[in-house]
């Protein structure tokens, strides 16, 4: 298994609904260095969808998705 890459913050958003796990996310990333990595985690299902969408829109780097339990949780390095 490879080893993720330490995270500098961290959002946890269980229990928020699209579209608010993009919106806080961004508002995260806003506070951040470009090359610092963000750790959220989600239980939105619709978010992996999302956020792949919203990387890809953005350019920001969305480095790993994983679900663990109930959760959706992601690595997002900010451009």
């Amino acid at each position: 298994m490879s080893s993720r890459p330490e995270h500098q913050q961290a959002a946890d958003l269980s229990g928020l609904n699209c579209p608010l796990p993009i919106l806080r996310t961004k508002k995260a990333l806003a506070t951040m260095q470009s090359g610092e990595v963000l750790h959220v985690i989600c239980t939105d299902p619709a978010t992996p969808t999302d956020f792949t969408a919203f990387c890809r829109q953005t350019g920001h780097e969305l480095i790993e998705t994983w679900p663990q339990e109930n959760k959706f949780l992601f690595l997002i390095r900010k451009r």
